[in-house]
């Protein structure tokens, strides 16, 4: 605090400018800036020399013109980097738009990137800017150009300025940025008021439970601990920042005079205090259990190998008769017994201390927490990575996805682990085995052969194909026709002539339709689905990558629903693969996978936007939509079956309907929730209102009625 207001007085007596002079790129960066773009532009130009060749590689689940937008796109956001990492590495630490950004004020190291070297590609819909001028973006340019300048990219800056077609380009970016914005804000409003509406009246009970008015229970214990995510001060949610803590103990707390104690000790130390901390009885969580004991884990690592550094006997820790250099260890990372015992004992009364209390009205807290940050999301469909083609819906659409529960999702997605996983040609013949091939891909000739005896189909099988799709064959095709419910034919009519060869006769026996049939038949044989899940339409081997850019594992992205079929395919570890289609879940492996499916996908969703929100309000979200034993989004059907109020639910929507159904159906109202009491003007059992104070009146004298005296 004290550094922020001598910072605010510094700024109020000095003042902060901003000018263009701020933004001027030198000759060295200038230089720099040339050569990264020629370099880039050469690769780019390689890439377009290969795919009009016809020598470029498909990337998996691609074709040709897929994987050269893919791999210019890759090329030219490589280059915008590289471009702005120069700049930055050579601004002065006293350049304003970098004191801006670093600060938080306002901007980032992209915005300062586009000012001083070079803007970069403008995108539409995802994709480089699409043609719309006879096979080209403008008439400045040659047909079929897919040069980067034809196709988007703005190698100048904003200091420098743009050219004429480079400023059209950032206007077609410019406009769907505001475009977007106008659709969002409406679509987000509605959500966060409908978010607002199914959450508003759960809060946490005396006995931790989360209950909505009825008394109905949502949780058994708020977020699965208990704990106010307000107080939180680990990442990711976490009650205590152990590190800090720890730090701190042992600068407020010597060691001097106090032996150090040994791995063993400092297990034994540690079980001893969490033995009695049940949670409950109002102990500790076991999750915060665990979190302890790894912390310890870690700091016994680093003891031990700071005495295999010094290279001291481990025994001999703690000893009295210690050398200087086994001082010096214990200095480093040893601990002693009353460090360890301060550093328990503040870490057991600060978690008790950011426990939530009873009353506090967290389902409204949570539906702020969720609605609010996505105002600030895109309505885009991103790519998924590592895959061109393969795009996943993301930002608002999939959150409205994810709490409408809608039946149909707009890309369904089972990411398929593997029992192999790093064997590309296993991860091939199981891709093979789900993904959907019908007869017109591995036909090469479906013909009608017009005899007087017997007119039919000959249907030829391409050798190349079915090899290619591996496990095809006139067997496997005449078994896919019979089992057909739209063809409808026995195994009379379909004869297999030999590995390649079938012949089809028609069921009917009058001449003058036998030719309609023929004809019917042969304009439904190329859909007819021989191989593969019927719902997918296609799986594609993904090379997984660490986080520092080497190969992991393969698995499959299958683009398409039906689950069960995808577990059950030979090849596939059931217990990994996941899917994005929440009731799909809920209906292949039960209401609490799909809460977890959930949970993962809201967060999945928000981490792509670069935002975070504490695990404890999915949760709740999570387990109102799931509680009733069946998925319930938060819409108007949603919420009339998890709330039984007409008050509640005429202030939602449809209002004259509620009020007449429920004054036709002589239906009462408890006015308990939220919604209802402001309505009524009688207030709500919430927050400190949760306690009802009765005070005990002592015997009042009792009043007897006697008649006034009669005056007369």
């Amino acid at each position: 605090m004290h550094a922020a207001a001598e910072t605010a007085r510094f700024i109020g007596n000095h003042g902060f400018s901003i000018g263009v002079d701020d933004v001027q790129p030198g000759e060295s960066l200038n230089q720099k800036k040339k050569i990264t773009i020629d370099e880039g532009y050469e690769k780019c130009h390689e890439l377009i020399a290969l795919y009009s060749k016809g020598d470029l590689i498909p990337q998996p689940g691609c074709n040709r013109a897929q994987t050269l937008e893919s791999q210019i796109s890759c090329l030219l956001n490589k280059l915008r980097e590289t471009a702005g990492d120069d700049c930055m590495s050579t601004l002065h630490w006293r350049n304003s738009p970098l004191i801006m950004s670093q600060c938080g004020s306002k901007g980032s190291p992209i915005n300062i990137s586009q000012m001083v070297v070079c803007v970069g590609q403008q995108s539409v819909g995802g994709r480089r800017a699409p043609n719309g001028f006879i096979d080209r973006t403008l008439p400045h340019f040659p047909i079929n150009s897919k040069t980067p300048a034809a196709k988007g990219f703005v190698a100048n800056s904003f200091y420098t300025g743009l050219t004429a077609t480079e400023f059209f380009f950032h206007t077609m970016g410019g406009r769907e940025g505001l475009v977007d914005t106008a659709v969002k804000t409406a679509e987000t409003g509605y959500m966060s008021r409908r978010l607002m509406k199914g959450l508003e009246d759960l809060s946490v009970f005396y006995d931790q439970t989360v209950r909505n008015a009825s008394g109905g229970i949502v949780q058994f214990v708020y977020g699965d601990d208990g704990m106010d995510p307000v107080k939180m001060e680990g990442k990711g949610g976490r009650p205590l920042n152990l590190d800090q803590l720890f730090m701190k103990v042992m600068a407020t707390c010597p060691q001097r005079g106090h032996d150090t104690l040994s791995p063993e000790l400092i297990l034994q130390m540690l079980n001893d205090k969490l033995s009695g901390q049940d949670a409950s009885s109002g102990g500790c969580s076991d999750k915060f259990k665990e979190m302890l004991r790894k912390f310890f884990e870690d700091r016994i690592k680093m003891l031990r190998s700071t005495w295999r550094a010094l290279q001291l006997d481990e025994d001999r820790v703690g000893k009295r008769d210690s050398s200087i250099e086994e001082r010096v260890a214990a200095d480093i990372s040893g601990i002693s017994a009353k460090q360890l015992q301060v550093f328990l004992d503040t870490c057991l009364s600060r978690y008790h201390s950011k426990i939530i209390e009873a009353g506090a009205s967290i389902g409204a807290i949570g539906a702020q927490s969720i609605g609010e940050p996505g105002t600030q999301m895109t309505l885009k469909t991103f790519h998924f990575a590592g895959v061109a083609s393969m795009n996943v819906t993301l930002g608002v659409p999939r959150i409205k996805e994810i709490i409408n529960a809608v039946k149909k999702i707009s890309t369904p997605i089972i990411t398929t682990e593997l029992l192999s996983e790093q064997d590309e040609l296993f991860a091939a013949k199981v891709k093979c085995s789900i993904e959907k091939v019908v007869l017109g891909e591995v036909a090469a000739a479906i013909k009608i052969v017009l005899r007087s005896n017997q007119p039919h189909l000959v249907v030829e099988l391409d050798m190349q194909r079915t090899e290619r799709y591996m496990g095809i064959s006139s067997d496997t095709v005449q078994l896919s026709i019979l089992n057909d419910p739209k063809i409808k034919l026995k195994s009379e009519h379909v004869r297999v002539i030999d590995e390649t060869k079938l012949r089809i006769y028609p069921t009917g026996t009058d001449k003058s339709k036998l030719q309609l049939e023929l004809h019917n038949l042969k304009s439904m044989l190329p859909k007819l689905i021989v191989k593969g899940i019927s719902t997918v339409e296609r799986a594609v081997v993904n090379p997984v990558l660490r986080r520092d850019g080497t190969f992991d594992r393969y698995n499959l992205l299958v683009e398409g629903t039906n689950l069960l079929k995808v577990l059950g395919t030979p090849g596939v570890d059931a217990k990994r693969t996941k899917s994005n289609h929440i009731l799909e879940v809920n209906k292949t492996l039960g209401i609490e996978a799909a809460r977890r499916s959930i949970i993962d996908e809201i967060r999945y969703t928000f981490e792509n936007n670069n935002m975070m929100i504490d695990l404890r309000h999915m949760m709740l979200l999570a387990d109102l939509m799931t509680y009733k034993g069946e998925i319930l989004g938060i819409t108007a059907g949603g919420i009339a079956k998890m709330k039984s109020s007409v008050l509640m639910l005429s202030s939602f929507e449809r209002a004259s309907e509620h009020l007449f159904n429920a004054s036709y159906a002589g239906r009462e109202d408890q006015i308990e929730g939220v919604s209802e009491c402001i309505i009524m003007g009688i207030p709500k059992q919430l927050g400190t209102g949760i306690l009802k104070v009765r005070q005990r009146l002592q015997d009042l004298p009792e009043f007897k009625y006697q008649p006034d005296p009669i005056l007369l």
